[in-house]
Formats: C-alpha cells, structure tokens, sequence
C-alpha cells in the first residue's frame, strides 16, 4: 500500500512538473525567483544601451518605475527623446541622460561616452550597464553571408559591448564593483539554423563575459547572461503580419522578457533562459543532452533555413515532424 501511495505522489508530482515545463516562459530557476529585489534596483544608475526601441525601451520603463536613475544610449537621439518623455517613476525624468553611442564606431567614441557616463550625477558611478544593443540581419545560410555583415555583426554585437566593458570596468573595481546584464541570445545555447554569424557573435560573447565574471567576481564585478529565444517586438510583428498567411510564431512579449531580464539581474543569476516551447525544450536537451540535441537540431536545420526564406514560422514543431517541401 505504502508503494501505490509513493507511486502515485510520485507520477502526480511529475504530471504537474511537466505541465509547468511547458507552459514555461523561463527556465526553472529563473521562475522560481518570482519577483524583482526592488532594493537592488532603487537609486541605482543603470545604463542601458539599444534604448531606443524594442526590448531596450521596455526595460528603461520597467527600471524607471521601480526608481533607478538611467543613463540610454542608442545612436537615434530622437528616439531616446522620446523614450525619456515617456519614463515614469522616482527619478524619472529628470535623473535620466541621454547618451547617443554607436557601439561600431571604436574606442574612441566609447571612451569619450564611458566619460560623460562616469560624470552623471556628480560623478556617482555606473552600478549596472545593460547590454542590450545588437545587430542581426534577415536570416540565411551560413555559407551566404558576406565579408560585410560578418563584419558588422561581429563590431555591434561583440567588439562594441566588450570594448565598452573594457573601458568601464577599471571605474567600477575602484568604486568597489558593478554589474553587467547582457542580453544574449537562445542562438548562444543551440544551434540556430539561418542565423550563423548572429549565432556566433552571441557565442562569443557568452564566452567573454562568463570569463570575466569568473576573473573579477571576487572583486565585486558581477555578470548576468539572458539568452531569450523569439521575443514579440514591433519588428517581430511587422516581420510575422508580413509573412505567410495563418503563420504564427508563439513569441514571449518584450515585457515579459524585460520583467525576467530584471528579476534574474536583481537576484544576480548568473545566467537566464527566457523562451516559450519549444526553443526552452531545445536549450535543455544542448546543455544537458547535447548528443540528443544536436540531432534534433540536424533533423530541422536544413527545413528552418526554407521556413526563414518564405517566412514562415521557424519555430514550429511542424520541422521536426513535417515532410521536406519538394521543388
């Protein structure tokens, strides 16, 4: 008796387990916090960069209502202008600076916004930089992609937020730490079919900046990594309206995933999956299943690449059990 007793708690917890998983929007971890630690938000400066739109924007609200003081970066002034009339909340929007960055254009550039940033408020000190900041062109093959959006890619989405944090970091070892929140990609967790260079880039720099946690989190230097899979902005929506008729990608919206962002930031998890199934799914199988994984993303790689091309939904279950369209 005593068995059917445990037998059944123990299928009745795995039912309600399973169910949570895929009804998830975040990994478990993540979930489990619940909520964002207002105290390490609250009169904090933050700067933001991509501020301008998309995810970037909906965090600048997000950070403002709950009190913190914001530096937004994004190489549109205009935009920013309008982002900043729209900030609510303790210091907003007087406390907000806008510092119009363009991550490609060099040290130089950079150095000269890391010196204005350090001089907002009297000289008080960054407390947390968000790199949100990216740049991903239309998907295609791997083997299609030019000299020049490689290069581009790669000066936006690596060489610009690792040379800025180059430059920042020595302020924040002597001001005691700081903290990076850098918005990566479920493409730096598993392959992404279409996406190579992008893919990379985000690799890249989940490679960098694990390492420099690990280098300086002794001193005060902390690192969370967000790797969200399709996210619902304006251009996702304009991309989906535009596409194929009754395609639908099932995406996390850009509040949701400014909420998860800032609750895994405030909790200071070091790193964060923000995604609906079945990407959450597949970013479980790489990291922990990899062999599994790695040929689940095999079977669809070459039918994602044509979804892409016709746009159509490249997130579908119907990949892996779809027949391969013929010419």
């Amino acid at each position: 008796m005593l068995t059917l007793i445990i037998s059944s708690l123990f299928i009745g917890f795995f039912i309600v387990f399973f169910y949570k998983f895929l009804k998830a929007d975040g990994d478990l971890t993540l979930l489990s916090k619940k909520h964002v630690k207002r105290e390490e938000i609250e009169d904090k400066v933050i700067w933001i960069t991509g501020a301008s739109r998309g995810i970037g924007e909906v965090l600048a609200k997000q950070l403002a209502s709950l009190g913190a003081k914001l530096i937004i970066s994004a190489r549109n002034e205009v935009e920013l202008q309008r982002v900043k009339k729209q900030l609510t909340g303790k210091h907003a929007p007087d406390n907000v600076m806008i510092l119009p960055l363009d991550l490609s254009r060099g040290e130089e550039h950079l150095g000269e916004a890391v010196q204005k940033a350090k001089s907002f408020l009297g000289g008080a000190g960054v407390d947390y930089v968000f790199h949100n900041a990216a740049y991903e062109r239309p998907k295609s093959t791997a083997l299609d992609v030019t000299e020049e959006s490689l290069k581009a890619t790669f000066d936006v989405n690596v060489m610009g937020p690792i040379s800025l944090t180059r430059l920042l970091t020595p302020h924040m070892l002597k001001r005691g730490g700081g903290h990076f929140v850098v918005m990566s990609s479920a493409a730096a967790k598993a392959p992404a079919p279409g996406q190579a260079v992008y893919s990379a880039s985000k690799f890249a720099v989940n490679g960098y900046f694990h390492t420099l946690r690990s280098e300086l989190c002794r001193r005060g230097v902390k690192v969370t990594i967000v790797c969200p899979g399709p996210v619902k902005t304006s251009t996702s929506s304009e991309a989906s309206t535009s596409g194929q008729k009754g395609s639908s990608e099932k995406r996390v919206s850009s509040e949701r995933c400014a909420e998860l962002t800032i609750i895994a930031a405030s909790h200071g998890l070091k790193e964060a999956w923000i995604s609906y199934q079945p990407v959450l799914a597949v970013m479980y199988l790489v990291q922990y299943m990899p062999t599994v994984g790695y040929w689940l993303m095999d079977k669809i790689g070459e039918k994602r690449v044509a979804a892409a091309a016709e746009r159509g939904n490249t997130y579908s279950m119907s990949l892996l059990f779809g027949k391969k369209k013929t010419p």
